[in-house]
């Protein structure tokens, strides 16, 4: 996919994991205003390039995505809000972006995502918290044996990179369904998740480039987990 974008991303630096690991271990508000400026030039502003990098074909796919490189727009927030959280340190030690329709409470939308921890970095698809009409529809297309859903199938298995994952429910819905078929029937949720170790690749431009390869192995999936996620919505 050729969206003749200007690329101005140079990658992360050694410094950008520095500071998420001095997050992890120094979580309190003197620690981060003392080293607020490494966060702005080493996480906030690859961050930003990165988005940059990353709009012309993030918008090639879903011409509604949000790709202002921006905190709160595709950019996450370092300030954990306390109130909604089991986890009481005031800062996130993880950073990431996504890319979902603007407009929308994209939580139950199907987005795009790439995230640094201070451990390692994942990127994917799929959704934050997929509702229970979304999922009550796979299962009917599984059940229908519906060509939609075995076209889906055939594109997961035909790539390498990203895994199937969210919540199952424990009680089997059908114990009659093989192994490979219960992966995707028995989710809560469902999103594609790569997941890697910290490498030298995330220093350069070729994560950027990594991203828009691996996106495009999703894109079919993207588009199903829409397609589901409306008729879902109408049945309901």
């Amino acid at each position: 996919m050729d969206t003749n974008a200007d690329s101005v991303f140079s990658g992360f630096t050694p410094e950008t994991f520095k500071f998420l690991l001095g997050l992890e271990f120094n979580n309190s508000k003197p620690w981060f205003e003392e080293n607020k400026p490494d966060y702005l030039k080493y996480v906030v502003e690859p961050f930003k390039q990165l988005v940059k990098d990353l709009s012309g074909y993030m918008l090639a796919i879903d011409p509604g995505f949000e790709t202002r490189p921006e905190i709160s727009k595709t950019i996450s927030r370092i300030y954990r809000d306390v109130r909604f959280s089991k986890d009481k340190t005031p800062y996130k030690s993880s950073v990431w972006i996504t890319f979902r329709r603007v407009g929308r409470d994209w939580t139950f939308d199907p987005c795009f995502f790439f995230e640094i921890t201070p451990h390692l970095y994942r990127y994917g698809m799929g959704f934050y918290t997929a509702s229970k009409p979304t999922m009550d529809r796979l299962r009917e297309l599984i059940d229908d044996h519906d060509p939609q859903f075995i076209k889906a199938d055939k594109v997961y298995r035909k790539q390498d990179v990203f895994i199937m994952e969210g919540d199952r429910y424990k009680k089997l819905y059908n114990a009659e369904k093989p192994e490979d078929i219960l992966e995707w029937y028995q989710r809560k949720n469902i999103y594609f998740m790569c997941t890697r170790k910290p490498e030298d690749k995330l220093f350069t431009k070729q994560i950027a480039d990594d991203l828009k390869r691996d996106f495009e192995l999703v894109l079919p999936l993207y588009k199903f987990l829409w397609k589901i996620k409306m008729e879902g919505e109408t049945k309901a």
